[in-house]
């Protein structure tokens, strides 16, 4: 079961979004907890003044030898410190024995010790504790009390149940909530804005395109798209350019089949209809007939060889592993052809010479092949009496020439030599041997030439450079 692909607006959306929702929420509960302890630094003032205003009410009494302390603290004088109804203080004052001297006597007494460092200018310490099954956070104030009579520590408590500080952090994030959540939705919008804008280009290359009439390939023309989006409208032009040069090849292609095969199939279903009605003697046209399928066969045979060759180029145009090609060794391959045609060197009569080293080649065998063929069979057909062939070594490249004694070609000749149906000489044959061996060449990253030779008499020297094979 195939997935169905996910929307680009959505990936966008979701990969700009869930990072930012992440941040707010990380921010939120930072927030949050910042202001709970503002508040609790707020509302434990309010428990030190408390806890210094019944320390003022402190008084040091003496009964014979023993000193202690009093207190005249009425539950009243706290209620100031009460911010409203929904919050409660307790205290508890402890003598300088630790013995109870006024406040609530079931208020848990203080075990720990006074911070190292404090940001108040008093002896006091914060905790939180529970009293009577509530939580409540406790404020402890080591005060010094002296008079006539004596001197000593007092130790006084003052507890506040936490109503308050809750409605006030449950208000506290209830306010960042609404805001982080208005924020996050100004975001959403934004980016859904941006993404729509960000891929209107696309959405309007795809309508461009369905638009198109059939059969147009022209390049597209993307004049609007960001700079991020130019390496895909390049290479959608790329593949549009040679969908376009392929099927231009096989239009012409089944023109030029058309063309070139009309002719010998109406000669010889000429001679067909001539030997039935016996014009001609029955050998005589059946020796015809041969003439005219051999030239109807080489012609589709090397029609065949061009497409195949215009495809190898296609392939070498979009592939870049070239490391993929068998290497070859050109010397066994120019003598193996060499050895296939000797029969027709031997039937023209021709001093024949050839000379080869090693030369490995990354190509197909079929192309390697093709192109000494045609380029030796052109020599034997155009030559009156000599053939020479080396094959040389020279640094990162092999070069192949072959020398033949024929009339050699003009300029008009060599400009369209290299043409599909431009023959070099009258009745020379089809005119694809050259077109042949020059799409190879190409598609080996090599070059091809040929030039008149003057200096030991006339003749042609066709030179073929191709790469070696790199280890």
């Amino acid at each position: 079961m195939s997935r169905r692909p996910s929307s680009l607006r959505r990936r966008l959306a979701l990969g700009i979004l869930l990072p930012v929702v992440a941040v707010i929420a990380f921010n939120t509960w930072s927030l949050y907890h910042q202001a709970l302890r503002a508040a609790d630094t707020a509302y434990d003032r309010t428990l030190l003044a408390s806890a210094k205003s019944i320390g003022e009410l402190l008084e040091v009494r003496r009964d014979g030898e023993r000193v202690y302390l009093r207190s005249t603290v009425l539950y009243s004088a706290l209620e100031p410190f009460e911010a409203d109804n929904r919050s409660r203080i307790f205290y508890k004052v402890s003598g300088f024995d630790g013995e109870m001297v006024s406040g609530f006597p079931d208020l848990p007494g203080w075990q720990g010790k006074l911070p190292d460092k404090s940001p108040y200018a008093a002896l006091v310490a914060f905790y939180d504790d529970h009293y009577r099954d509530e939580p409540v956070r406790v404020a402890v104030l080591l005060q010094p009390v002296s008079s006539q009579a004596g001197q000593g520590m007092a130790t006084i408590q003052v507890a506040e149940t936490l109503e308050l500080r809750h409605t006030l952090a449950r208000q506290i994030l209830i306010e960042t909530l609404w805001r982080q959540a208005l924020l996050i939705l100004v975001i959403v919008i934004v980016v859904m804005v941006v993404v729509q804008r960000a891929t209107g280009p696309v959405r309007r290359l795809s309508a461009q395109l369905r638009e198109r009439p059939e059969g147009d390939l022209s390049p597209v023309d993307a004049p609007d798209a960001p700079r991020e989006w130019r390496p895909l409208v390049e290479a959608t032009n790329q593949v549009v350019e040679r969908l376009s040069q392929l099927l231009e090849h096989q239009k012409r292609f089944v023109r030029d089949a058309s063309h070139q095969l009309k002719t010998p199939l109406a000669v010889l279903k000429t001679q067909v209809q001539s030997a039935r009605q016996g014009d001609v003697e029955p050998m005589q046209a059946l020796a015809e007939i041969d003439v005219t399928v051999a030239r109807a066969t080489q012609v589709a045979n090397q029609m065949l060889a061009l497409a195949k060759v215009e495809q190898l180029r296609q392939q070498a145009d979009v592939s870049e592993d070239a490391a993929a090609l068998p290497v070859l060794d050109w010397a066994e391959v120019t003598r193996a052809v060499a050895l296939d045609l000797a029969p027709l060197i031997a039937e023209a009569q021709l001093d024949f010479d050839i000379e080869t080293a090693p030369a490995p080649i990354r190509s197909h065998e079929w192309a390697l092949r093709e192109l000494t063929r045609n380029l030796m069979h052109n020599a034997i057909q155009h030559t009156d009496r000599r053939l020479q062939i080396r094959l040389q070594v020279d640094e990162r490249v092999a070069v192949l020439t072959i020398s033949d004694s024929g009339p050699g070609l003009s300029a008009a000749q060599r400009a369209r030599l290299f043409l599909p149906f431009a023959a070099g000489h009258p009745g020379g044959g089809s005119g694809l041997g050259l077109a042949i061996c020059h799409g190879i060449v190409q598609s080996l990253s090599g070059s091809i030439e040929l030039n008149n030779r003057s200096d030991d008499g006339p003749g042609l020297d066709a030179r073929v450079v191709l790469p070696l094979a790199r280890p």
